[in-house]
């Protein structure tokens, strides 16, 4: 009984482990490819632009069929200065790639994809219960047994921002599913060049505008993957999509990023930082 008891315990802990690094599930990464393909070759039966305040871009949300079968995207094309900010829909691609890059699984399939004349990303649409901006406002509580994942993918969304140099992370576009897993969207404001974006982190446990924001703890399997990323690895990987000043920006953010879990870890012991 003791033995079974030991067993069950292990098995526990691997399956949290495990729930704790996933965002999108290994099940819907083992299909992107598919999907990718279909959103590529698949044809826009029908198109609704979304708008308001909170829709900036103006983004279309796009139906898309194939041999019978129905997806939604999300299509945009910023391209320069909007709304004091500058934005590119090909750091769209970018973020996907580089996500994919670093193992990390927090942002759906987007490519590139021409829509009435003209080029822009494509995003494959998911599914989601909230947004981080609803569960705020209806102040919906995480339920306490989800509080340790959810702390853990937080961490990993600030180490993700931080890498691409995302200055436009807010409550709207973090989405949460059913489960408490994190998705993140929008990324037309990323891979920034400026010195304030190579010279800081946007999230540190040093604090910044809105105070200290640390990434307490971190996949180490996705810490040696940020570590080991070249000029080279990162421009295979994103091609087109990345400039070469801004490739330069995301290795010297990368620096920034590795001194913080060192200093992290001199403080509070590998085994607290690295999982």
């Amino acid at each position: 009984m003791k033995k079974k008891l030991v067993i069950f315990f292990v098995c526990g802990i691997l399956a949290l482990s495990i729930q704790t690094f996933a965002q999108f599930l290994p099940e819907d990464v083992a299909e992107w490819p598919k999907w990718i393909e279909f959103m590529k070759s698949a044809n826009i039966t029908a198109s609704s632009q979304m708008g308001g305040a909170e829709a900036v871009t103006s983004p279309w949300k796009l139906t898309l069929e194939k041999d019978g079968v129905t997806r939604n995207g999300l299509w945009k094309n910023p391209e320069g200065r909007m709304g004091g900010f500058i934005e590119g829909w090909r750091y769209e691609i970018a973020a996907y790639l580089m996500d994919q890059l670093i193992g990390l699984n927090m942002v759906a399939p987007t490519i590139e994809k021409e829509f009435n004349g003209n080029k822009g990303s494509l995003q494959l649409w998911v599914e989601s219960e909230m947004t981080l901006k609803k569960k705020t406002e209806n102040n919906v509580k995480t339920p306490s047994y989800k509080v340790f994942p959810w702390n853990r993918a937080t961490y990993l969304q600030r180490f993700f921002d931080n890498l691409i140099g995302n200055e436009d992370r807010h409550m709207n576009n973090i989405l949460i599913t059913k489960d408490w897993r994190i998705y993140l969207i929008d990324h037309s404001r990323s891979f920034r060049t400026a010195k304030k974006f190579v010279d800081t982190l946007l999230y540190s446990s040093k604090g910044g505008k809105e105070g200290p924001k640390p990434m307490s703890e971190l996949p180490r399997a996705i810490v040696d993957k940020v570590k080991a990323l070249t000029f080279d690895s990162i421009k295979a990987a994103c091609g087109e999509t990345l400039k070469e000043d801004e490739i330069n920006a995301v290795l010297k953010r990368r620096d920034l990023i590795v001194k913080e879990i060192d200093e992290m870890i001199k403080k509070n012991g590998e085994e607290n930082v690295l999982y």
